[in-house]
């Protein structure tokens, strides 16, 4: 039987209509509930007020009462003010977390949703999206790795926008790396790679668009060069993690739908916190942005093994993720690097380097180093001048030498 809203005279007659046939055994209690439209254990209770005291006052003892769950208006005008002057740019979801956290607002996010609702704060979203395919996450943390750089707005009281270089574990969503910079290349690559592998360690593959900083592509549009390495194939060989390339943009759904909710996030909370310098960001989205995001969008991988491998030397893993370039020496036993005049300090290794071929490393933070070999014979800042300390260090390792003899 359809369930229809009666008003309290009318419950009252029905149920009278419905507790006579009751008691002449005419119909179940099963059958009265649904006679009323009401539940059975709703049919029960009546009965037994009814057998009790004849529904003397009230049918109902709730009318006329106020709801315990009922929220003060002042809470509820708390709550919308503070969206409406603080929040307003935020998503619900996104200010539900810090009204909890920073306002300590106990309410649920379904509450909070629809106060915003009602108030006409944020609009009723539609459910459904486009039929997507799934596929399959990696089941060990460190099976493989998502890079890619996003171009947005992250800083609103910039006149410009920035890139966004996100490094994460494929099978986990966590982010191993998270900064901004002005230009997505090289050495933003390297860097994610830097502070991911010192971290979490070694991993087995990276996932990557086909962007001229990753791969050689002969044909626009078509396959990658697997031979013909970039200085970044170059590096990820030399540490054995296997390049894959993406080749159409759903197959970097997942790291496409980070950005989706980084967009959403970052940039309201760094504007909450008013931040206007790029240096600012990059340290709030370290200490406070990517433990926060972790927690909350972190999931446990089917495999609780982790394929990551550890990697403790710093230096050196400094010496694969930079630009390599050979030059050969000079007379004066200098080289020259892009503009740059790079002078070799004397050393006891050799009385000179004229016409040697020497490899210059350039890192991810611009300084620069000088390799013969696998020995290095010079350190320098951006500016190509000595780092007084290699000075330093050559010098002090010569007087032992001289000691020791």
């Amino acid at each position: 039987m359809k369930k229809t809203l009666l008003t309290e005279e009318v419950f009252k007659m029905t149920f009278n209509k419905a507790y006579d046939r009751y008691k002449k055994r005419k119909m179940t209690c099963e059958e009265a509930a649904d006679f009323l439209g009401v539940s059975i254990s709703t049919f029960y209770r009546k009965r037994q007020r009814y057998e009790e005291d004849d529904f003397s006052g009230s049918f109902d003892r709730r009318l006329g009462l106020a709801s315990p769950h009922k929220a003060a208006d002042a809470e509820v005008v708390f709550l919308t003010k503070l969206f409406e002057e603080k929040y307003k740019a935020f998503s619900v979801s996104h200010f539900y977390e810090f009204a909890k956290r920073e306002h300590k607002v106990g309410r649920s996010y379904n509450w909070v949703r629809n106060k915003l609702i009602e108030k006409g704060l944020v609009q009723k979203s539609n459910r459904g999206g486009k039929h997507r395919l799934r596929r399959e996450r990696k089941a060990m943390a460190g099976m493989m790795l998502h890079q890619d750089g996003s171009k947005h707005r992250w800083i609103s009281s910039l006149d410009y926008d920035l890139d966004l270089i996100v490094t994460m574990d494929d099978a986990t969503s966590k982010i191993t790396s998270c900064f901004l910079i002005g230009e997505e290349g090289t050495f933003s690559t390297f860097q994610g790679l830097y502070e991911t592998i010192l971290k979490e360690g070694l991993f087995c593959s990276l996932y990557t668009d086909r962007g001229s900083h990753y791969f050689y592509t002969p044909e626009e549009g078509g396959k990658v060069d697997k031979h013909r390495l970039t200085q970044v194939g170059r590096a990820l060989r030399q540490l054995r993690i296997n390049h894959i390339a993406a080749y159409s943009p759903e197959a970097r759904g997942r790291s496409e739908r980070m950005f989706g909710t980084l967009q959403n996030r970052l940039p309201q909370e760094l504007e909450l916190s008013n931040i206007k310098t790029i240096e600012e960001a990059n340290r709030y989205i370290q200490e406070v942005y990517i433990p926060r995001h972790n927690e909350r969008f972190c999931i446990k991988p089917a495999d609780l093994e982790s394929a990551f491998t550890s990697w403790a030397d710093a230096e050196g893993l400094k010496d694969i993720l930079c630009l390599e370039e050979e030059r050969t020496v000079q007379n004066d036993n200098t080289i020259r690097y892009k503009g740059l005049i790079l002078q070799i300090p004397e050393n006891k290794h050799r009385y000179h380097y004229r016409k040697a071929a020497v490899m210059v490393h350039e890192y991810f933070d611009n300084r620069l180093a000088l390799f013969y070999g696998q020995l290095c014979i010079g350190k320098y800042d951006a500016n190509g001048k000595l780092d007084k300390n290699f000075v330093k260090e050559i010098t002090s390792s010569e007087k032992k030498t001289c000691k020791h003899k």
